[in-house]
């Protein structure tokens, strides 16, 4: 098995003790039970641990699973916690364009009355106007409808 030879699994006796712990109370996700019992059936401080086959077998899990529990576990320098556990986040996520002056700004730009030639507002028109606007970020039709809906505006 590649990743045994690549990547050993050696567990000290109280890093076993809280996997045991982790998979038998049943309080914990699934995704990180099932991490839990892959490093248990990897440990290879007791001695041989037999084929890849065999030890995915016994974990229930696919080869790829087994391959990449390992390389998790080498990858946070054999930190238990850090293997089993959630990856955090590494960028957060995209602040909306929409901020509150934005949609202050949109719904007036809605309740008002429509261009010469156009009897009411549409989302598409809407979408044109605000890209006119320069205070005002571009903003996709459907991004708009959804400020609108939010705040039960409706174009009449």
């Amino acid at each position: 098995m590649g990743s045994q030879k690549k990547r050993p699994v050696v567990l000290t006796a109280a890093d076993r003790e809280e996997l045991v712990r982790v998979t038998t109370t049943g309080i914990h996700p699934a995704s990180v039970i099932r991490r839990a019992r892959v490093l248990l059936a990897l440990d290879t401080s007791a001695g041989a641990i037999g084929s890849q086959d065999a030890v995915a077998a016994r974990a229930g899990v696919s080869g790829e699973t087994l391959r990449l529990v390992a390389k998790r576990f080498a990858e946070t320098g054999g930190d238990v916690h850090a293997t089993i556990a959630r990856k955090k986040r590494e960028l957060p996520p995209v602040p909306s364009p929409v901020t509150g002056e934005v949609e202050a700004r949109l719904i007036a730009m809605a309740c008002s009355q429509p261009p010469q030639g156009y009897t009411r507002w549409s989302l598409r028109l809407l979408e044109k106007h605000v890209a006119l606007v320069e205070d005002i970020p571009n903003l996709d039709h459907s991004t708009i409808g959804r400020v609108l809906k939010k705040r039960n505006c409706v174009l009449i």
